[in-house]
C-alpha cells in the first residue's frame, strides 16, 4: 500500500531564487557565480547499460545535470554517455561526490582524480560531501576547498547537511557552500535549515523530489494533478521550480525522462502551490 505521507506544515512563501517561470535552459545562479540547471537526472540505483542509456535519453530529451556518486558504481557509464551523445563538455553539468570512506584531506583528493578518471573528465562542475562524518568533516572540507583552487572541481558543496554541520564550516572560517543537496518534496521540507541556506545563498538541490515513488497517488496531490491534466510527478517537480529549487528526480524510461522534463509550460496558482505546502 502507500505510506501516509504527513510531516509538519510550513510557510507558504518561495525562499530560494525568485523564478516564476523558468524556461528548460534557465540556470541558477550559485553564491560562487557559476550556473546550475533547475532539473537534473538522478543516478542512484542505476547501472550498467540501463544507466548509460537513461543519460544518453535525457541529454537527448534537454537534461543537462547529471548527479552521480561513487556509491552508485555507475561513473563511467555516464562519462561514456556524455561522450557519446556529441554534446559539448560545457553544457553538461555533471555532479558527484565524495564518499564516508574516502573523507580526509589527502583521501579526498585521491578521491576526486578517481572519479575524474572514470568520468573521463577532466573537470567536475559540482563535488559534494556525500554524508558529513564526525570528526572528518573540515579536513574534507579544506581539501574540496584546494581541488576548486586548483580548477579540477568548479563549484563545491555538501549533502545531507544540518544548520550545525554549516555552522560549523562558519566558524572555522571556510569558503561557504555553493549547494546543499538534501531530501525534499512537498512531503519532506525542513523550512528552517531552508531559510539558512536561503540566507546564506546556498542553493538548495532536492533528492528523492518524488518521494522514491510513495506518494503520488496522495488524494491531494492526484486532485491537483487532474486539474491540471498533469501527472502527479509533473505537480511535484513543477512545485520544487518555483519554489527555486533544483530537482534531481530519477527515471530508467524514456516516458519517464520526458514526463519529469516536461514541466516548464505550465504553472501552478498560488493556492495550489499553499496546498502542496501544507502536505
Amino acid at each position: 500500500g502507500v505510506q501516509t505521507c504527513a510531516l509538519p506544515i510550513w510557510s507558504k512563501e518561495a525562499i530560494m531564487n525568485d523564478v516564476a517561470q523558468p524556461s528548460p535552459d534557465d540556470r541558477a545562479t550559485l553564491n560562487d557565480g557559476n550556473r546550475m540547471p533547475f532539473i537534473g537526472l538522478g543516478t542512484w540505483g542505476m547501472t550498467g547499460e540501463t544507466c548509460y542509456r537513461a543519460v544518453r535519453e535525457s541529454l537527448k530529451i534537454g537534461y543537462r545535470l547529471i548527479d552521480t556518486a561513487p556509491m552508485y558504481r555507475n561513473e563511467e557509464e555516464i562519462g561514456r554517455a556524455i561522450r557519446d551523445s556529441g554534446i559539448g563538455r560545457d553544457e553538461v553539468f555533471i555532479t558527484t561526490k565524495v564518499a564516508s570512506a574516502d573523507m580526509g584531506h589527502d583521501s579526498t583528493l585521491k578521491a576526486c582524480q578517481d572519479s575524474l578518471a572514470r568520468l573521463g573528465a577532466d573537470r567536475l562542475d559540482l563535488y559534494l560531501i556525500h554524508w558529513p562524518s564526525g570528526g572528518r568533516n573540515l579536513e574534507t572540507w579544506g581539501a574540496m576547498e584546494e581541488l576548486r583552487s586548483r580548477g579540477l572541481v568548479r563549484s563545491i558543496g555538501v549533502s545531507n547537511y544540518t544548520t550545525d554541520l554549516l555552522d560549523e564550516l562558519q566558524r572555522a572560517g571556510a569558503a561557504v557552500p555553493a549547494v546543499n543537496q538534501i531530501e525534499i518534496s512537498p512531503f519532506v521540507f525542513d523550512l528552517d535549515l531552508a531559510r539558512y541556506c536561503s540566507d546564506k545563498r546556498i542553493h538548495l538541490e532536492a533528492y528523492s523530489p518524488l518521494t522514491r515513488g510513495n506518494c503520488l497517488q496522495e488524494r491531494e496531490v492526484l486532485q491537483i494533478a487532474n486539474a491540471y491534466e498533469r501527472s502527479s510527478a509533473q505537480i511535484m517537480l513543477r512545485w520544487a521550480l518555483q519554489k527555486g529549487l533544483t530537482a534531481i528526480p530519477k527515471a530508467s524510461t524514456l516516458d519517464h525522462l520526458r514526463e519529469n522534463f516536461n514541466i516548464f509550460d505550465f504553472e501552478l496558482y498560488f493556492g495550489d502551490m499553499a496546498k502542496l505546502d501544507a502536505l
